[in-house]
């Protein structure tokens, strides 16, 4: 059983497909290596495993023909995501014994693929937090550096796909909640053009910044599982059918062929003007010579989005308020930096609701005119490494002192900011041994360019398993 969980989720799919394991045997192998890692680590904070060996036992014995896309997958899921029978608590104690009814769209698409979901993932309180740590369940811990953070807020899921807990994972992206966790644990994490995954349920169903998508240790692997979870549904009015060339079930064969030469790439080195950690800092540039040996047109960018910074905090503001509008009255249960956050933004006005889209609009038209020249605008991911887990996050960089604690989140919530998809492919590893990841951005719908150039990357590029 060992040999499955070293497997991808595109050869775990190619091996049951040819019958040289059960999915009954890929959902046991994943359930041992959670009760051998997740007591440590602690990745998994509800487990449903009776349930997930019931599904792998009526896969064995459907017809293969009958079989979706990612048929036998085992998947984790956010604890902020609503699974129908499955506790759900959002971190919170506010909803520690709260079980859905229904499955939230994109667990009604995982399963309806065929994939397994094999329990909950931990997250900060309502996600809110780039420390995967919360009261309920305490802190999910690193693989690589066990003393060390995985990052927020969909860490259950990282540390989990990083241990080799499951093959995929599935999360949430507002400020870069997929992005740093994939960062810091040497994975592959997407944040989707909003609209192209389903959100529902969600307080603000017209809401753009925050998005559900998928994480893996492998672009193909979040290619595959990408395709399975698109398209539109009718409680999410944002939704869009993805706007390709490649059909969504074919996306990962294709991001697997993909040729990068010819292509485009800016690298702007700190676009949030916080600074750079200087490992990290090393590790993105050193890996820029491998990757124009892809054949990929490497030139400088001067990107800045700096003065977006302030326009982001207002919306983010106003964001906490409308979604956590039902637990106003109950805000002393809260986490104190959630409640703060939330006092926060009850205190803004509509003036300057009204000055941070317009500022909002200037980044997006910015960052736009960049993409005359670019097909790709590349950052490092996250200005520092994984820091320790009991240090809620970090409060300088390279000396200079931070004013905000989501500062140090500006390099991602800023390609939030402007609307445009992003994902975080590891680069290689610092000198402490810590995986460093770099941020891809393009165009709206350009996600099979992006993970196809993140493949591409990982090929040339490959990290070791954490010890």
């Amino acid at each position: 059983m060992v040999e499955i969980i070293a497997l991808s989720a595109v050869a775990i799919k190619a091996g049951l497909g040819r019958g040289d394991f059960c999915c009954h045997d890929v959902v046991q192998a994943h359930l041992d290596q959670i009760a051998a890692r997740n007591p440590r680590i602690n990745a998994f904070v509800t487990l449903c495993a009776d349930q997930a060996l019931d599904q792998a036992r009526k896969l064995d014995q459907t017809a293969r023909d009958e079989w979706g896309p990612l048929a036998g997958l085992p998947v984790g899921i956010k604890d902020v995501t609503e699974t129908a029978g499955i506790r759900t608590t959002f971190g919170s104690k506010l909803l520690a014994d709260n079980i859905p009814r229904k499955d939230a769209a994109v667990v009604r698409r995982l399963k309806a693929a065929g994939a397994i979901v094999m329990g909950k993932t931990n997250t900060p309180e309502f996600a809110a937090g780039a420390n995967t740590t919360n009261a309920l369940f305490g802190a999910t811990r690193n693989p690589w550096d066990m003393t060390r953070t995985v990052g927020g807020s969909t860490g259950g899921g990282a540390a989990a796909l990083a241990s080799h807990m499951v093959p995929l994972a599935e999360g949430t992206d507002f400020g870069g909640s997929l992005r740093i966790p994939a960062s810091f644990c040497g994975l592959v994490g997407l944040r989707p053009t909003a609209g192209l995954v389903a959100s529902d349920p969600v307080e603000q169903p017209w809401d753009v910044g925050r998005v559900n998508g998928p994480m893996a240790r492998s672009a193909q692997d979040v290619a595959l599982m990408l395709g399975a979870i698109v398209g539109v549904d009718d409680m999410s009015p944002i939704s869009a059918r993805p706007d390709w060339q490649v059909a969504p079930l074919d996306l990962a064969n294709w991001v697997g062929r993909f040729d990068a030469r010819g292509l485009r790439f800016g690298y702007a080195p700190d676009i949030a003007g916080m600074g750079i950690d200087a490992g990290v800092a090393q590790t993105c540039e050193k890996a820029l010579s491998q990757i124009a040996g892809l054949g990929v047109a490497i030139q400088g960018s001067k990107l800045s989005l700096a003065d977006s910074n302030a326009a982001y905090q207002v919306l983010r503001g106003q964001w906490m308020v409308c979604n956590y509008a039902p637990y106003l009255d109950r805000l002393d249960v809260l986490n104190p930096s959630l409640r703060k956050n939330i006092e926060a933004g009850l205190k803004i006005s509509s003036l300057q609701i009204a000055q941070a889209r317009a500022q909002q609009k200037r980044a997006w038209l910015r960052l736009l005119a960049e993409f005359d020249t670019c097909d790709v605008i590349a950052t490092p991911t996250a200005p520092v490494p994984p820091f320790p887990v009991d240090v809620s996050y970090p409060d300088q960089i390279n000396g200079r002192a931070l004013t905000n604690y989501v500062d140090w989140l500006a390099q991602t919530y800023l390609i939030t900011l402007t609307g445009f998809p992003a994902v975080s492919v590891p680069v290689g590893l610092d000198a402490n041994g810590l995986p460093v990841g770099l941020q891809l951005i393009g165009k709206r719908y350009c996600e099979p360019q992006l993970l196809g150039l993140a493949q591409a990357i990982q090929t040339a590029l490959p990290l070791p398993c954490p010890a």
